[in-house]
């Protein structure tokens, strides 16, 4: 693939147009974290019948398992994932933090639960996140514990009977506040070495005795993506609960690096958003920006501030069209591949984010010329 298709741009224009009429108008009160973004969310689903899509692909999905075929997740994609990349990148020219909330509960959440749970386990949960009809979180980062998850992971849990109690805390959690289904995943503690212990998932419901959601937390950026912390304390839970219903499920070490590798290589797509925002807005601004008697963009430095972005523009793409032709192939990257394509993608965003308020100057520090908030929220992406 080099090229967006005929179809694919049509797409383009459909989701432009929902995007300047149903979320520009609310940015305001994204950005403040005054409005949740689920609702919005909601309407793009329906709007461009992604929640009917991943139904229908859920039911063929079931029926296949229920039908006894092994490689029933594997299905290759018609067109590669490109259709649904497409809203990802252009919510992240005006609103990134959006993407992340539908991110992690469409995709992470319930990948979680799709790549390693039971049927019975999916039917229960997975619909709902894939839909959006239910908000998801994904909890895996603790207070001491950042790039080494599992390592420095204290979240655990203990057999009680048939049964088993949960205990610990998590942070920087996208939609936590929020989340009617979180995965939870900890450490099974059996009275030996943290390190040797196993490490489990569990699919936990908002409400449940024990488990506190934190209000939204404060932060750098991505205002529109709610992020808080959750506390488990004596959470009692079923096998039931358990993804794969057994410990020896692989859902929890390999189920979690799966995660990652999705999470990383959409990365890229949401860093082609960003900087196909920034390198526009900073092609008009200098066409109309005057000083020293001419428009700024007859300056050298300009011209190869706007040039580097272009460049970035391109790489970035290009790593959104291989993602797209991996997926029609029934294929995915290694580890090391979507570690590279997030190292890369979310150095780009940042990089062309910085320079665009350069581009600005005074005014690419005032909000209302978006690039600031551009930086802000691309900063993530790198961390």
């Amino acid at each position: 693939m080099f090229e967006w298709s005929e179809e694919h741009q049509m797409i383009h224009d459909a989701v432009k147009r929902f995007m300047d009429e149903e979320v520009r108008p609310h940015v305001e009160e994204l950005e403040h974290g005054d409005t949740p973004p689920y609702d919005i969310l909601r309407k793009m689903f329906k709007t461009f019948g992604m929640d009917t899509m991943a139904r229908s692909r859920f039911e063929r999905q079931i029926a296949r398992e229920k039908a006894g075929t092994v490689e029933a997740a594997k299905e290759p994609r018609g067109d590669g994932g490109g259709l649904t990349l497409i809203p990802t990148i252009e919510l992240c020219r005006v609103c990134p933090g959006m993407v992340t909330a539908m991110g992690v509960s469409v995709g992470l959440t319930s990948a979680a639960i799709m790549s390693k749970g039971t049927t019975r386990q999916k039917e229960r949960w997975a619909l709902d996140l894939l839909t959006l009809d239910k908000v998801g979180s994904w909890a895996i980062t603790e207070p001491g514990s950042g790039s080494d998850a599992f390592g420095s992971m204290k979240s655990s849990a203990r057999r009680d009977g048939d049964d088993y109690i949960l205990n610990g805390s998590k942070t920087f959690i996208t939609n936590g506040p929020y989340a009617d289904t979180i995965v939870f995943i900890c450490k099974l503690d059996e009275g030996n070495a943290p390190k040797d212990r196993k490490v489990l998932s569990f699919v936990l419901d908002s409400g449940m005795e024990g488990l506190e959601q934190s209000k939204p937390l404060r932060k750098m950026g991505m205002h529109s993506s709610p992020t808080g912390e959750l506390f488990l304390t004596d959470v009692r839970v079923g096998k039931d609960r358990l993804i794969g219903e057994t410990e020896d499920a692989k859902g929890g070490r390999e189920g979690a690096k799966g995660t990652f590798m999705q999470e990383r290589s959409g990365v890229a797509a949401m860093a082609l958003g960003i900087i196909e925002q920034c390198l526009e807005r900073s092609i008009d601004y200098a066409k109309n920006r005057v000083q020293f008697g001419q428009p700024i963009g007859e300056f050298q430095l300009i011209q190869l501030k706007i040039a580097k972005m272009e460049v970035a523009r391109m790489n970035c793409q290009n790593l959104v069209f291989r993602t797209i032709e991996l997926s029609k192939a029934g294929a995915s990257m290694t580890l090391a591949e979507a570690s590279a394509m997030k190292l890369y993608s979310a150095q780009a965003a940042m990089e062309v984010a910085l320079e665009a308020v350069q581009v600005f100057g005074g005014n690419g520090y005032m909000a209302e010329f978006q690039v600031e908030q551009l930086a802000r929220d691309a900063k993530v992406l790198q961390i």
